[in-house]
């Protein structure tokens, strides 16, 4: 039984859970709106909403208490003298939650979470939807596929217009599935890996090829000793050749590397 038990597990320990929803309250601080699982946009809210409440005072204890949450000094400093003096005034709801389908693969349910003063996704979704799949009222016809495909297509194109190195419908409409790009095409990089970097704020390659390598090492030791043996000295740089589509050299340098690894 669930006696006060309150929130969601998320499959992770506890310590994997705090550090999974900070690094993701980290991200939705930085970048103001971020692809995550439902679950985990749920779950964040709980975390973010309070601490924005709670930036709203500015003191020194008000900053102790957020950086108990936040590591980065320059994402705190951004929440205090950025984000507060433009969504302050707002007594409260200061996200909101846009489902986006369920992600191939595991079929997970995706969403965006957002700032709301910073983005209008939400608003832009509901219109293309209203406007690309309605019935006239005085028809009875149903809306064929192509009407269908072409729907899906506009959406996708409202939602990711953020997202670089988009070039095609059909690689728009991937990315709003997945919620990002697929992090396995890079070696030495699984699926359960993949699903860490993209919660740490590295869902798409155009994000991993920025990351630095010691960044990505805390990333793997904080998910747990399992992960410590991997080595992703390598992981930023094919990330930035399947980033700017070099799929024949990024093949090339994989067939000399060993799990990811440069061979000695």
């Amino acid at each position: 039984m669930r006696h006060r038990v309150k929130g969601r597990k998320l499959g992770r320990t506890a310590s994997h859970r705090k550090a999974t929803l900070s690094a993701l309250a980290t991200a939705l601080i930085k970048h103001k709106k971020i692809t995550t699982t439902v679950a985990k946009a749920k779950q964040l809210r709980l975390v973010i909403e309070p601490m924005i409440t709670k930036a709203k005072t500015d003191n020194v204890h008000s900053r102790r208490i957020i950086a108990r949450s936040i590591n980065d000094k320059d994402i705190i400093k951004e929440l205090f003298t950025e984000i507060v003096p433009k969504i302050g005034d707002r007594p409260g709801g200061y996200t909101r939650v846009v489902k986006l389908g369920n992600r191939l693969g595991d079929a997970a349910e995706m969403a965006i979470i957002e700032l709301v003063d910073y983005n209008d996704v939400s608003s832009k979704t509901k219109k293309t939807k209203t406007t690309a799949t309605a019935k006239p009222k005085t028809a009875k016809a149903k809306v064929d596929s192509k009407s269908k495909e072409a729907a899906t297509v506009v959406e996708a194109e409202e939602i990711v217009d953020d997202v670089k190195e988009v070039e095609t419908h059909e690689e728009a409409k991937k990315v709003v599935e997945t919620g990002g790009d697929d992090l396995t095409k890079v070696e030495g990089i699984g699926p359960k890996i993949s699903e860490i970097l993209s919660t740490a704020g590295f869902p798409t390659f155009a994000t991993l090829a920025e990351a630095d390598v010691e960044k990505l090492r805390e990333v793997l030791a904080e998910a747990g000793s399992r992960y410590k043996s991997h080595d992703p000295e390598t992981w930023p740089a094919q990330a930035k050749l399947a980033a700017e589509g070099k799929w024949d050299e990024l093949k090339k340098w994989q067939d000399e590397l060993d799990g990811g690894r440069a061979k000695e």
